[in-house]
């Protein structure tokens, strides 16, 4: 099954940008000639952060969705596109490869990017949250990531991967804007045990950074690749357990963790950092996005079923 053409007619974001299939087809046309004869059509996607289209049958076209600067926007996608050149061939499982950097024109203002494009069904779209052997699969994908060398790097970012408790101030606001969705006083008291989980001894590893069912591919319901590497960097051993949650259910869970070794910190600090994620899926996407509000609720429950380690 492809990944369909789709359309949202509800922006997940204020300052959402608007990307059309005809515009693709002119900057295309315009800044790599050597594709005119290949056909461009939009992609149906969970993603929030891109649009994307596919070029051929060997491309995908990758527009960024909120307006931000110029210099910036490149900036970051030179950075995406470093982080999947380090990572390409150091793992088991296909990644994309970057092809090219485009440039603002015909109406879309920022510069985007060309990657190469996998084949294959995301998770979201064919759920093997019960399979034992896409369990393994992802554990042998965390493996490959951790076994890559940092070369002295830590985590330097403000996002998912460093202190549990800066997030406080986010946590706060998601809490707030869910207590017409969910039971929020469990989730507080929930949340005021995972943010003062100790960090370990353990030093930062290669991590993806965002396992969640739309950035893992399946093939014959095993794991045929993973998307959106381009947040590929040192952070938190544990950040990388979010997909135990985010895909697994119980019995999966369990094999994913036996396969790691996992200690009882680790696997509490990857529950803390997928209940950070899930917190904030839920409300902000309940209308733009309903699928990936839904997979928020979804890794939640899984997070409130779990015995919390004692």
């Amino acid at each position: 099954m492809d990944r369909a053409a789709h359309a949202s007619t509800v922006k997940m974001h204020a300052d959402q940008l608007t990307v059309r299939p005809e515009t693709v087809r002119t900057l295309v046309d315009q800044q790599f000639p050597e594709w005119r004869s290949l056909p461009v059509r939009s992609i149906r996607a969970q993603g929030t952060a891109n649009a994307i289209f596919r070029v051929g049958d060997r491309f995908a076209a990758r527009f960024p969705l909120e307006s931000a600067d110029v210099e910036s926007t490149r900036r970051g996608l030179e950075a995406e596109a470093e982080a999947a050149r380090e990572l390409a061939g150091r793992i088991r499982f296909p990644s994309p490869e970057p092809v090219a950097l485009g440039e603002p024109g015909a109406g879309y203002p920022l510069p985007w990017s060309v990657q190469t494009w996998l084949p294959g069904d995301v998770a979201a779209d064919e759920d093997p949250g019960g399979s034992v052997g896409f369990a393994r699969d992802l554990a042998d994908l965390i493996g490959d990531l951790r076994a890559i060398d940092t070369r002295g790097r830590t985590f330097a970012g403000t996002g998912r991967g460093g202190d549990l408790r800066s997030h406080d101030a986010w946590m706060e606001t998601c809490f707030r804007h869910s207590e017409q969705l969910l039971d929020v006083r469990r989730l507080r008291r929930l949340w005021t045990t995972l943010r003062a989980l100790p960090r370990d001894a353990a030093e930062d590893v290669m991590t993806h950074g965002d396992l969640i069912p739309g950035n893992v591919l399946l093939s014959a319901g095993r794991l045929a690749g993973v998307l959106d590497v381009g947040g590929v960097g040192p952070a938190d051993p544990s950040l990388d357990l979010v997909c135990a949650w985010h895909v697994l259910e119980a019995g999966p869970r369990q094999v994913l963790r036996d396969r790691l070794g996992c200690g009882d910190l680790e696997w509490e600090r990857g529950r803390a950092w997928a209940f950070a994620q899930a917190m904030g899926l839920v409300w902000y996407y309940v209308e733009s996005n309903p699928p990936m509000s839904r997979m928020g609720r979804r890794s939640l429950e899984r997070i409130l079923d779990d015995r919390p380690v004692t």
